[in-house]
């Protein structure tokens, strides 16, 4: 016998037994060594169920188990209302600060105060304070990095009228307006100069990444309009939080007198940080130039500058926020440095920790305090000096140094975006003291009116300036006679390739063809500094596949909260003869919780919900299809071809497969490949309904009286995997590849490519 073989083996239960036996005895040994008298009672009186509930029910208490189950209920209700938002065309941050409202007294507190005391209890909040001021540390570290100080440098002579006027007007309206609210709202023992200076700054504030992200959405970065209000935005953030940080000094001092020696320690921190630690850093960044990860050394040394930089605003008197904010400023200028740093920190601050900030702060806001028509009257009020002192403020200032009323109005609309920032703003009142809870209430529902009005205001604007001209231009369009092929990619390699087939689909019409590649990209992905170098790496491979070919190709480039929407609103409007794109790689995208978090099943889809309850869908159907190209497919109202790519370069050999009378609009594409690329076409009269068709077979004939030895007819039942795989593609039906998918065909793996083509 081979006891090599074994020997591993008969060595693994050999030390097993022996130190199993060797535990053993040392614990019955140890049990005559214990003192009875000074021994707990180990059994108990109860059932073991009993004992086994009293111990759950202390473990779903203990603090660490109720903060997981705060942070879980937390980001699931935060990405909950943030999809809602981002379907009706709103900042997701507006749905975060409406879950925050949602989850504290003015609704689950109010209906469901003891599911509301067993989640958030009083002792807890301490802990979700502590997570949520670490999330806004990093949160104002990243807003710092996305300034880009180059452009504010060569920029600001244009755009520091506008920028200041859009502070010094809301604030002293707001100083005006704290003179008729002071001796109803302001807390016992605050004097009027404290409780003044806080609702100024609520009133000046901007929400720079909220901005930047809305001038992403609607394509306003590379007009000078954009840089414009990036500018005003990026000055106003700097500017208000120089102002807050004076303010804070001031509150905490008790008067102007008294805050100097700290206002001179905040300057001196600021000279520090400008002249001795950026110089340091940006040495740092430059033996990081060219390489495309961040090693754990720097990251420790850039991390430490945060926490020290937020630890001496926070001992000045200045708050941590202030800190990060300038800690983050003064990093390193190279664009891909910042995206590589970003990328590291955002994902933990705004998906895991800024949420618990919301939700902080709708445990404090009591909207249920506002209970008579005279305190909404005056929340009212609140709201108007808001909006006249930012959006009217700004809009005047803009058309005073001369920009047109259009971009003028749009200036004051969207620097009149508040978003997280009041928040921010607004809770250090609060913690302060200088806030009370009926005035907070007020100026968070300022912050989400204020939010919220922005897109719609914007759409306004549009609506009210659309010119004769505009109209004309659409007119034309429409009744372009070229043959408009759209393409829309996500990845760089995914453009060339349907570049390629559009190519195949159009060559030789020569100037009777209009190609445009579309990139549509999430907002989230991009940062307000480096959106163009995203642009043109999104674009780089199509561009040189262009120029290989030779084609005059059209790109068009969106940043968008919403993709599937914009899709097929631009597919829709822009006469477009043909779509094309990729299917999707997840069979479970586009789902609520896939919407959500990334990931779950089909079945769990409001839409396919909504569909089933209207009677136009089964909510179990099993599509081959990923709900995207399902919502594209539906929403579309042009052809779409869906390409399942396997190293398709060209269309050459091409496999037409006719189940049925319905799929008989695929011959069109055919004759098209036949004319443009000489393509080979061969057609497989699956149902043997071509032979019995008058106008089919006519069809055929005048294809090959024109392109003759170009198609041919192909009536065998049985189809050799050889012969598949010599074709380059297959035009297939949406209909017909479902059944294909349903009766687990071979003719899907054997063929190298397939288009699936829609018939509206």
């Amino acid at each position: 016998m081979n006891w090599g073989k074994y020997r591993n083996l008969i060595f693994y239960i050999t030390t097993i037994a022996v130190f199993s036996c060797l535990m053993y005895f040392f614990i019955m040994e140890g049990q005559t060594l214990e003192v009875k008298e000074n021994m707990i009672a180990q059994t108990s009186s109860g059932s073991t169920w009993e004992n086994f509930m009293e111990s759950f029910k202390t473990n779903l208490h203990h603090p660490l188990a109720l903060l997981l189950a705060q942070i879980v209920t937390i980001i699931l209700t935060a990405r909950l209302f943030g999809w809602i938002c981002m379907k009706i065309r709103q900042p997701t941050v507006i749905g975060e600060m409406i879950a925050g409202i949602v989850l504290g007294p003015s609704l689950v507190g109010m209906y469901f105060p003891e599911f509301s005391t067993f989640l958030f209890p009083k002792e807890s909040l301490g802990n979700l304070q502590f997570l949520s001021q670490i999330g806004l540390i990093l949160f104002m570290y990243i807003v710092g990095m996305e300034l880009d100080l180059s452009v504010l440098r060569k920029k600001a002579h244009d755009a520091v009228v506008i920028s200041h006027a859009s502070i010094i007007i809301p604030f002293a309206l707001g100083i005006g307006l704290s003179y008729f609210i002071y001796q109803k709202f302001a807390p016992d023992g605050i004097q009027f100069t404290s409780f003044a200076l806080f609702i100024a700054i609520s009133m000046s504030i901007t929400a720079f990444p909220v901005l930047a992200r809305i001038v992403q959405e609607r394509n306003l970065q590379k007009t000078k309009l954009g840089t414009i209000v990036i500018t005003c935005a990026a000055a106003d953030d700097i500017t208000a939080w120089c102002i807050l940080a004076a303010v804070i000094a001031i509150v905490k001092a008790g008067s102007f007198t008294s805050s100097i020696y700290v206002i001179l320690m905040a300057i001196a921190y600021v000279f520090l940080m400008i002249k001795i630690v950026r110089p340091f850093l940006k040495r740092i960044g430059d033996l990081q130039a060219g390489k495309n990860s961040i090693s754990k050394p720097m990251v420790a040394i850039f991390f430490l500058t945060l926490i020290l930089s937020s630890y001496a605003t926070e001992v000045i008197g200045i708050h941590a926020l202030f800190g990060a904010f300038m800690a983050g400023a003064i990093m390193p200028e190279n664009a891909k440095f910042r995206t590589l740093f970003i990328d590291k920190v955002e994902d933990v601050a705004l998906v895991l920790l800024l949420p618990l900030f919301f939700v902080f702060t709708g445990l404090r806001t009591q909207i249920g305090l506002l209970n008579d028509g005279q305190l909404w009257m005056t929340a009212g009020f609140i709201i108007l000096t808001a909006v006249l002192g930012k959006f009217a403020g700004s809009a005047l200032t803009a058309r005073f140094v001369g920009i047109n009323w259009k971009e003028s109005l749009t200036i004051g609309a969207l620097m009149n975006t508040r978003g997280l920032m009041e928040l921010i703003v607004l809770n250090i009142g609060y913690d302060l003291g200088v806030l009370g809870p009926e005035i907070f209430a007020m100026l968070v529902i300022m912050a989400l009116f204020t939010t919220f009005m922005t897109g719609p205001a914007l759409d306004f604007i549009n609506f009210i300036f659309k010119s004769k001209k505009e109209n004309n231009e659409e007119l034309y369009d429409k009744n372009d006679s070229k043959y408009r092929v759209l393409l829309s990619f996500d990845k760089p390699e995914s453009g060339s390739t349907l570049l390629r087939l559009a190519h195949d689909f159009t060559h030789k019409m020569n100037g009777n063809k209009s190609i445009t590649a579309m990139n549509i990209a999430p907002v989230d992905e991009m940062h307000a500094y480096d959106i163009n170098e995203y642009e043109n790496s999104q674009f780089q491979n199509v561009i040189e596949t262009s120029h290989e070919l030779k084609l005059e190709v059209t790109t068009l480039f969106k940043a968008s909260t919403d993709i599937e929407s914009d899709l097929t609103s631009i597919s829709n409007k822009g006469n477009y003869d043909l779509l094309l794109i990729m299917l999707g790689k997840s069979m479970y995208e586009g789902s609520l919780l896939g919407r959500l978090l990334g990931f779950t099943t089909k079945i769990i889809n409001p839409e396919k919900l909504l569909n089933t309850v209207k009677g136009k869908g089964n909510i179990f159907n099993n599509s081959p299809f990923d709900d995207f190209t399902l919502q594209i497919l539906d929403k579309t109202n042009i052809p779409v071809g869906v390409l399942v790519e396997k190293g398709f370069k060209t269309a050459d050999k091409v496999f037409v497969p006719i189940f049925n009378l319905s799929d008989f609009y695929l011959l069109e594409y055919a004759k098209r490949l036949i004319n443009n690329n000489n393509s080979q076409i061969i057609i497989l009269d699956a149902a043997g309904q071509i032979r019995n068709n008058i106008e089919v077979k006519e069809l055929i004939r005048s294809i090959e009286q024109v392109a003759p030895n170009h198609i041919t007819l192909y009536n065998e039942k049985k189809i050799e995997k050889e012969f598949l795989n010599a074709q380059d593609l297959m035009l297939i039906s949406s209909k017909s590849w479902k059944n294909l998918i349903d009766t687990k065909s071979l003719w899907l793996s054997d063929i190298p490519s397939t288009l699936i083509i829609s018939n509206p």
